[in-house]
């Protein structure tokens, strides 16, 4: 285990170099090719829908890039150049980051079992195969805007081809198939090295295209002549110097040091692939240059919104304040007063309000000795008014911003807004509720939304469903977190994390199952259930027998209404909260 533990090391320190390494050379062979660089104008929209390495990368390779007269910003570049080669380069980079992130996270835990640090090496293995690919592509891209001959005949002889890179994966794949994971590190170790001598030679293609006639012609005393046996034909017109990126200028200049001692094309090659293996004495200096360089363009980095987040354009605020209107309109008519509260709270307020997810709540730092934190919902605000200031009834609304600290997926957000409408007090029995359903179905036809679906629950009926499933109460709260979440997985998913992360058993979570997959319009769905053996355990059950007369209730009022009124459709099902 300790011999495999370290080649991971060595994988993950040598492909994170690469990493770096690979950004810096795109950025050459983006000005070799005369791209346009808006294709690396990612931004992060908060939802997911970018990966943050991917972001990271495009905006690591326009600091490099800025100022440079050799790249396009706008449409007016190369189109084909931008089509083919260089959108994929965020993404494919990305991945390698992101792959030796989750191989470092792994090696990090020392107890890992083999198949998880092969799982992880093998998955490097893929994306290093990409991005070696798409390196060779602009390899040869560059190879044909040189004016060396010989140095396409010099690359041919390390070999280098897509064929190569995929042999060893399989090789490697093969190997994880087989439990043989000392074989399978050393494949992707090949690969690795395969990767990095695909790197250095787009490097040094790029390099000649932007640089090779002035350094070769310097080496020929500026005539423009043959210098290496006639294996140079120099263009004899005197080029315009072209003005390269700021970053990039930089890398140039560190390399055209090393190789103006070096007489010939192959010198110059021999020398330029030695400064790039991550073996060599001289890489390390070279990584560390790169690096300063990308460091000391920080404070001209691409402003943008952190992640979870987003801003919201005038068309968009048009929308919000229509949408808001016709929502408040709404709740006044139905006598409901708007309420704010502060956007943090005292920490103590919130504690303990929201089971597992009060990790997800944003402490602030210390100020004026009062530990604070920001409100996670409006109902917990709205619960403190209540209680502060005595009020025995209360019926209000409120549209504002809650914060949740998440790693948000796509679609789902740190910084979002919550619509609430809550009645507190003494009421005829399920009145408030039928009265929020009716609100809600009004405020939905008011807006116009199309069909929809209106899901109904009663908290009691789901802890009486988890009880007689044999769930410990304990578990409860936990157990109904992996629940809510049958709206976006299926329940083999479910099932899959409340038993392996959540330590039930599997016949309590396929019981579990005969319940949540019950679906269909309300009053059908509740005679089902009564029909069923399951409803049978259900009416057996207090709290649960109590949640099905009171569902019964609002159901049949309501389904009164439709009779009146235009709606879409009431639906009951066994999740955590009333939801649309």
């Amino acid at each position: 285990m300790s011999s495999l533990l370290e080649t991971c090391k060595l994988l993950d320190q040598s492909s994170s170099a690469l990493s770096t390494i690979a950004v810096a050379v795109t950025a050459l062979s983006c000005e070799a090719a005369r791209t346009n660089v808006s294709t690396f104008d990612l931004t992060d929209s908060g939802d997911g829908s970018v990966a943050k390495d991917d972001i990271a990368v495009a905006s690591d390779i326009k600091v490099l890039l800025n100022g440079s007269k050799l790249v396009a910003s706008s449409n007016k570049g190369d189109d084909k150049v931008s089509i083919n080669s260089f959108p994929k380069i965020p993404v494919v980079i990305g991945n390698v980051r992101e792959a030796v992130k989750s191989l470092h996270s792994v090696i990090r835990v020392v107890s890992n079992s083999d198949e998880k640090l092969g799982g992880k090496v093998l998955h490097l293995g893929f994306e290093l195969r990409n991005l070696g690919e798409s390196s060779l592509e602009r390899v040869r891209l560059n190879l044909g805007s040189v004016v060396f001959e010989g140095l396409k005949d010099t690359f041919e002889k390390d070999c280098l081809s897509e064929e190569s890179l995929r042999n060893g994966v399989k090789l490697a794949v093969e190997a994880g198939l087989e439990k043989d994971y000392v074989k399978l590190f050393k494949e992707v170790d090949l690969v690795l090295g395969i990767v990095w001598k695909i790197v250095a030679w787009e490097a040094v293609t790029a390099f000649f295209v932007l640089e090779g006639v002035e350094v070769l012609n310097e080496k020929s005393g500026g005539k423009g002549g043959e210098a290496d046996g006639g294996n140079v034909k120099a263009d004899k017109k005197k080029k315009k110097k072209v003005l390269l990126g700021k970053g990039t200028s930089v890398i140039v200049e560190v390399i055209k040091d090393r190789v103006m001692s070096k007489e010939g094309v192959e010198k110059v090659v021999e020398e330029l692939l030695l400064v790039l293996d991550p073996k060599s004495l001289e890489f390390d200096g070279f990584l560390k240059k790169v690096k300063e360089v990308l460091e000391s363009n920080e404070s001209r980095r691409i402003p943008k919104t952190p992640k979870g987040t987003r801003d919201f354009a005038r068309e968009q605020m048009a929308i919000r304040k229509k949408a808001f209107s016709i929502i408040t309109k709404v709740f006044e008519r139905h006598c409901a007063t708007a309420l704010d509260t502060p956007a943090f709270e005292l920490k103590e307020t919130l504690t303990g309000k929201y089971g597992e997810d009060s990790k997800l709540i944003y402490d602030l730092a210390d100020q004026g000795g009062e530990l604070c934190s920001l409100r996670y919902d409006l109902t917990v605000p709205f619960s403190r008014y209540v209680a502060m200031n005595g009020l025995t009834s209360f019926k209000r609304y409120h549209i504002d911003k809650v914060w949740r600290r998440d790693n948000p997926s796509k679609g789902r957000y740190r910084e979002f807004y919550q619509c609430d409408f809550d009645i507190a007090g003494q009421y005829e029995k399920m009145g408030p509720d039928f009265e929020v359903v009716r609100i809600l179905s009004e405020v939905l036809n008011a807006l116009n939304i199309g069909d929809y679906e209106i899901k109904l629950n009663h908290r009691k009926l789901l802890d009486g469903v988890l009880e007689i499933c044999g769930v410990p109460p304990a578990k409860f709260r936990t157990i109904c977190s992996s629940i809510d979440k049958l709206d976006k997985q299926s329940f083999e998913q479910v099932k899959k994390e409340m038993v392996e992360e959540k330590g039930l058993s599997v016949e309590t979570a396929d019981k579990i199952g005969t319940f949540v997959k019950i679906r269909g319009p309300p009053l059908e769905l509740l005679s089902k259930i009564m029909g069923r053996s399951e409803g049978r355990e259900l009416l057996e059950h207090n709290a649960s027998k109590e949640a099905l007369e009171v569902l019964t209730i609002i159901l049949e009022s309501y389904l009164k209404l439709l009779l009146k009124e235009e709606c879409r459709s009431v639906q009951l099902v066994l999740v955590d909260d009333t939801t649309i």
